[in-house]
C-alpha cells in the first residue's frame, strides 16, 4: 500500500490576502472543516498517513488527529509546496511509494483515492485520476520516484517530476478530482468575512 501525504502547510493568501481566514478551518455541509475532510477521506482509503504542517498551525494539527492523520511539523514547508512533498517522502522514506493529495481538496471519495493507489503497480509507476480531459489529484507515485521527490524545491510541487513521467490515468473519476477550495467562492454557499 502507497504511503499516503496530505500537503496542509499552505497560507491559502488567495483565499483571505489578510491572512485572517484559515479556508482549510472552514465548515462544509456537516459543520466539519474542509482539511477534517480531506483528511478523513485520506486515512479512510489508505489507513496511514501523514499530514505535513508549518510550526504554528495547532489547529490544523488538531483537526489532522482528529481525522487520523500523523502529523509532520517541518520548518521546510515554509520554503513552499516542493519543500513540503521533500520533507514528508524523506520521514516516510521507508514506504512502498506515496499517494499525494491537498489538503483543499476535500470532495475525492476514499474508491477513487484507493484506485490511484492501486494503479501503481511498478516501482516506476505514476498515476493520477482523469476528469474531462484534466489530470487531477491525488497523484500516486512509486518507490523509484524517492530522489526526485525528495529532491523538491520551491512552490512548484511536483510538476516537474510529473513531466518526466508516463502518467496512468485513472479513469472515469468525479469532478471532485479538479475541485478545490481557493477562493471563498469555491465553498458551498460561498463564505463571508
Amino acid at each position: 500500500m502507497k504511503q499516503g501525504i496530505l500537503l496542509a502547510a499552505g497560507n491559502g493568501r488567495r483565499f483571505d490576502p489578510s491572512g485572517l481566514t484559515d479556508k482549510l478551518l472552514q465548515p462544509l455541509h456537516d459543520g466539519r472543516p474542509v482539511l477534517w475532510h480531506s483528511a478523513f477521506n485520506l486515512c479512510s482509503a489508505l489507513g496511514t498517513c501523514i499530514a505535513v504542517i508549518r510550526p504554528g498551525q495547532d489547529a490544523r494539527r488538531a483537526i489532522l488527529e482528529s481525522a487520523g492523520c500523523s502529523v509532520l511539523v517541518a520548518r521546510a514547508a515554509e520554503a513552499g509546496m516542493g519543500e513540503t512533498i521533500a520533507a514528508a517522502v524523506r520521514e516516510t522514506a521507508q514506504a512502498q511509494g506515496w499517494l499525494i493529495a491537498l489538503g483543499d481538496m476535500p470532495w475525492i471519495p476514499p474508491a477513487l483515492i484507493r484506485r490511484v493507489a492501486r494503479a501503481v503497480v511498478a516501482p516506476a509507476g505514476v498515476a493520477a485520476p482523469w476528469h474531462g480531459g484534466k489530470r487531477g489529484h491525488p497523484v500516486a507515485f512509486g518507490a523509484d520516484w524517492y530522489a526526485a521527490l525528495t529532491g523538491l524545491k520551491g512552490d512548484a510541487g511536483a510538476r516537474d517530476v510529473l513531466q518526466q513521467a508516463s502518467i496512468d490515468r485513472v479513469e472515469p473519476a468525479p469532478a471532485g478530482v479538479l475541485r478545490d477550495v481557493d477562493v471563498p467562492g469555491d465553498l458551498p454557499g460561498g463564505w463571508a468575512e
